[in-house]
């Protein structure tokens, strides 16, 4: 899907140069943008994501009041280079300082990024969540699980009016039966093909297990509109003999499909937001403050905090289900299927012992009232291991500027992970998508 670009123009007929700057960037933008004709400023709007000026006059300063009117994200590119040119800059402040937000690429790759940004806005305006469940307050961990804003009804309508995702909920216990019913020999038959490995601990048995609740969960694909899908995989694991975990990584292979551990669809449209404008590698985890003491540390089973250079209080341990966290093989430095770990999930199932490149990393989420979201740098600094009476197997280490202030401002336990450093294309995804970008 490309963006939609509306093209327009400060008098009655186009300049030479508005004519030919159009046409460079239909060559330059050609898998990213959709030029429609162009029409003069003040004109009523055809259904498009942005409109464009490939040429910006001085009649802008005189015009101010007929920008204030335009409720689509405006794009400023005027250059043969596909950026900003750097005496337009001159206009981009003086309508900033009348109230209108322009936005101004000063590279080609950031002409193409913004373009992603806005037919992802568009796609997910056209598409749906799947998720699985039944009764999700009820179940292994109910203390915990009835806590989360997710299975509020209030979070799926706001979902929908933020971004115009629709969320279709379906039966776990139906899908973990009509997982059971493909055969062992179908499942070997995709097992063979897909040619993961595994440790000491993976089985055949958790193998065929998590290729049969793939062979149901793909077959639950009844629409090019869903691009994204969850199941409560943990409170609800009574459901099903396995765990779900091979069945998003081969949907986001085949598929480019998007998932949600826990059933989480704050998250899951955290990351489709973010994958479809940035993709990038990224995933959703637990985050395990090394400020919480006590209550972390039993939460996972560990004795303490790793050793760390630095400041303690600015570090994070993070986790989920037994090891670093669900990061698909493609998006891993280091991969491998092993054994459960978590008492609450079938003793078949199994989780990814996965790795993401050191470095710089990106913390992200939308908050709650779906108008923030959240933009935190930090460094993936490493990894620690515990031995196997922990529920951490090897988890992340993670350094934060100030711990104290990620305290105070944190959303949620749950966090979107992303590699590399976005925080000033976070700012421009906040002007496209209407969001606040709640620094710190």
């Amino acid at each position: 899907m490309k963006a939609k670009l509306l093209p327009l123009y400060f008098r009655e007929e186009k300049t030479v140069k508005f004519d030919k700057q159009i046409s460079i960037l239909k060559t330059l933008l050609v898998n990213e943008a959709e030029f429609l004709s162009p029409l003069p400023l003040g004109h009523s709007f055809p259904d498009c994501d942005a409109v464009i000026f490939p040429e910006i006059l001085g009649e802008a300063y005189r015009n101010a009041d007929i920008f204030r009117t335009i409720e689509k994200p405006i794009l400023i590119i005027t250059s043969e280079f596909a950026t900003v040119s750097m005496w337009d800059w001159e206009i981009s402040n003086f309508l900033k300082s009348k109230g209108v937000e322009t936005i101004n690429p000063y590279n080609p790759d950031q002409a193409k990024l913004f373009c992603r940004m806005l037919s992802t806005k568009r796609k997910m305006s056209q598409s749906k969540f799947l998720i699985f469940q039944d009764n999700p307050g009820e179940g292994f961990q109910p203390s915990i699980f009835k806590s989360f804003y997710w299975w509020e009804d209030e979070c799926t309508e706001g979902i929908k009016d933020k971004f115009g995702i629709s969320i279709e909920r379906r039966s776990l216990k139906d899908l973990g039966q009509k997982a059971l019913k493909y055969s062992d020999a179908d499942a070997k038959k995709i097992w063979k093909r897909w040619d993961y490995p595994g440790s000491g601990g993976f089985t055949e048995t958790m193998a065929l297990n998590g290729v049969k609740l793939y062979m149901a969960l793909e077959n639950e694909i009844d629409s090019d509109s869903i691009i994204g899908m969850g199941t409560n995989c943990l409170n609800e694991s009574q459901s099903c003999q396995s765990t779900p975990c091979l069945a998003w990584d081969k949907l986001l292979e085949e598929r480019g499909m998007l998932w949600a551990c826990e059933g989480d669809t704050v998250s899951l449209a955290t990351k489709v937001l973010l994958y479809g404008s940035f993709g990038r590698p990224l995933m959703m985890t637990n985050i395990y403050p090394f400020l919480m003491g006590q209550a972390a540390l039993k939460h996972e089973k560990i004795p303490d905090f790793p050793e760390v250079t630095g400041n303690p209080d600015n570090h994070i341990l993070l986790a989920h289900c037994g090891y670093f966290g669900l990061l698909p093989r493609s998006f891993s430095s280091q991969w491998i299927l092993r054994e459960p770990v978590l008492e609450i999930v079938n003793e078949n199932a199994y989780m990814f012992d996965a790795r993401m490149k050191e470095g710089p990393v990106t913390i992200s989420k939308l908050d709650a009232s779906l108008s923030k979201i959240m933009s935190v740098k930090a460094n993936l600094k490493g990894y620690v291991q515990y031995d196997d009476t922990s529920d951490c197997r090897n988890g992340g280490v993670l350094e934060v500027s100030d711990g104290k202030r990620f305290m105070d401002k944190v959303y949620s336990h749950h966090i979107i992970l992303v590699e590399g450093d976005i925080s000033e294309e976070l700012k421009v995804l906040g002007k496209i998508m209407n969001l606040e970008v709640d620094e710190f």
